[in-house]
């Protein structure tokens, strides 16, 4: 529920056990089928849809036009967000996500106070989020993708997310502390190095690991003829 996975063969199942524990079928998806793929189970957000469905059977709420504006579950999140940020729900700047779900425009500094609350371990409910994404990190993401292997080698103390268009947020575990980090230009690989360099000035992650990050999300692709051209780094 808290993914942006691959569809990888795994992720679609469980997307797929949630739906089936609460007797709902996949037909009630509203999430796209991705190009090349057979069903909505793979698609990056279907785990987000099926914890919308799950709380609307819960609840008795309508499965039908569950990504409306205006349907309670999408007016229960959005009271929640604001709860947690101390402001009125219908204060947000109102989008949508090209998976059909409602977004929220945020400062930086309240997407980091989010995720400040989601590590703090003074919410139950938040806290179980944070042992589920850093105790099953290869369903936030996918094998070698970055929060997924951030959270590896953390085991435990970062609890990580990546979003579209240069996002990247963090909550440091246990201490009520959050980061978010936007690439203007929404690319990722810029994004992977301001995150590194930030984290490891704050002491968030040690030296090794950050090399071992670096190798692997600051690496410039290499040459036809396999010649190293150039590096990333923070100036």
């Amino acid at each position: 529920m808290c993914s942006s996975h691959r569809g990888e063969v795994e992720q679609a199942r469980q997307v797929f056990n949630i739906l089936w524990r609460c007797d709902i079928d996949p037909s009630a998806l509203r999430c796209p089928i991705p190009e090349g793929k057979e069903s909505p189970l793979q698609h990056n957000c279907s785990g987000k849809h099926a914890g919308m469905l799950a709380v609307c059977q819960q609840r008795h709420f309508p499965l039908d036009n569950y990504l409306h504006r205006s349907h309670p579950i999408q007016k229960l999140i959005i009271e929640k967000v604001g709860e947690l940020l101390g402001m009125p729900g219908d204060e947000f700047i109102r989008a949508r996500d090209d998976c059909g779900a409602p977004t929220y425009s945020m400062q930086m500094g309240q997407m980091a106070s989010l995720y400040a609350h989601l590590a703090s371990g003074d919410n139950l409910d938040l806290e179980r989020i944070v042992r589920a994404m850093t105790y099953n990190p290869r369903m936030v993401a996918g094998e070698g993708a970055f929060d997924t292997e951030l959270m590896r080698l953390m085991e435990g103390e970062l609890v990580s997310k990546s979003g579209a268009e240069g996002i990247q947020c963090i909550g440091r575990v246990g201490e009520g502390m959050g980061l978010a980090v936007k690439a203007r230009d929404g690319a990722k690989r810029a994004k992977y190095a301001a995150t590194l360099h930030i984290l490891l000035q704050l002491g968030w992650i040690t030296p090794e690991v950050a090399e071992n990050l670096a190798e692997r999300f600051m690496r410039v692709d290499d040459y036809k003829r396999l010649e190293v051209f150039g590096e990333l780094e923070m100036i």
